[in-house]
């Protein structure tokens, strides 16, 4: 690897969870480098006003947050490139990362490439995303306190959504394909006993609408028997037809569920590969906040460190050993 730019921690990602990690990696002396991609920020870069991240009582936009994790990293020594992680070798030591640009061997390894939501893929999404568009009701639901929403999606998460914002929303529908949910029977027992919840099946959402000021102002359903669409009147839509982490650079050797949601040992971030850790959202398909994979990604920074120093440790006892 007489190429590559040896490295002691090489972090993947550029949200929360991989600047909090390279924070403290910095901190703690172990010069780390970022990768973190064309897209950096991670998706809380794409909410227009964060008011659950701690230290932030007048909330913020997420870009700004996203942009003050990062300097506050680099500040205390982290380097990060704009780069894209094309290819990694985690089946040799040091491990291989080549990006678009150089490329690296890393001693130690913190996967933090997130996930992304499934879209629609309707007219309209793209175009009102973070203006009435909505992937979260924990993160943006409070923006529409007294307001309608509709939710699209069949499953715990977009159960779950609709149960969550009925406690402040004026009007909640629920939008689903299919006559049946695929939701677990608690969440479909609670989705039954909330009268106040508009359920419509077998529907699909075509088109979503808006305008200049206030954002999102209506949809365009289809009833699937029927063939009949219709409009209805609403000021924001939340998908909620799951998640698709961002793992599959990584899959050929870190173990995975039957999502690509990477799997850590219990109590810890590290993997199935020695050397090689997770945080974030590539490893969460429960929470999915910006807390929580900032959370991870510290525990992720200090499993690390403390695996270099073992590693260096055995290292020196070896080269002790073979001097005698």
């Amino acid at each position: 690897m007489a190429d590559r730019e040896a490295v002691r921690l090489l972090i993947v990602g550029g949200g929360p969870a991989a600047f909090t990690a390279a924070m403290y990696a910095a901190r703690a002396g172990l010069r780390p480098l970022c990768v973190e991609g064309y897209d950096s920020g991670g998706q809380i870069s794409r909410s227009s006003r964060v008011e659950n991240f701690p230290g932030f009582p007048e909330a913020v936009e997420g870009s700004e947050l996203a942009g003050l994790i990062r300097t506050q990293a680099v500040k205390y020594g982290a380097r990060a490139v704009y780069e894209e992680v094309v290819e990694v070798d985690l089946g040799v030591t040091p491990f291989s990362v080549v990006t678009t640009g150089p490329a690296f061997a890393a001693d130690a390894l913190i996967v933090a490439t997130g996930s992304v939501p499934h879209r629609l893929q309707v007219t309209g999404e793209e175009e009102w995303d973070g203006r009435g568009v909505a992937y979260c009701a924990i993160c943006d639901g409070p923006m529409f306190a007294g307001k309608r929403v509709v939710v699209v999606g069949g499953g715990d998460a977009a159960i779950e959504e609709v149960l969550s914002l009925r406690k402040i929303c004026s009007e909640v529908t629920l939008v689903h394909r299919r006559t049946e949910f695929r939701a677990s029977h608690v969440s479909q027992a609670a989705l039954a006993q909330a009268s106040d919840i508009v359920v419509l099946t077998p529907y699909i959402l075509e088109e979503i609408l808006g305008e200049d000021g206030p954002g999102v102002t209506a949809v365009k359903i289809r009833n699937l028997e029927e063939g009949s669409t219709s409009y209805r009147e609403t000021d924001g839509v939340f998908v909620a037809v799951g998640q698709q982490p961002s793992s599959a650079l990584f899959t050929p050797w870190l173990h995975s569920d039957e999502r690509g949601f990477l799997l850590h040992q219990p109590g810890s971030t590290a993997t199935n590969v020695a050397g090689v850790f997770v945080a974030g959202d590539v490893a969460d398909a429960r929470y999915r906040q910006a807390i929580t994979a900032a959370g991870t990604g510290c525990a992720a920074a200090i499993d690390a460190e403390r695996w270099l120093l073992g590693a260096r440790s055995t290292a020196q006892i070896e080269m002790a050993l073979s001097t005698i």
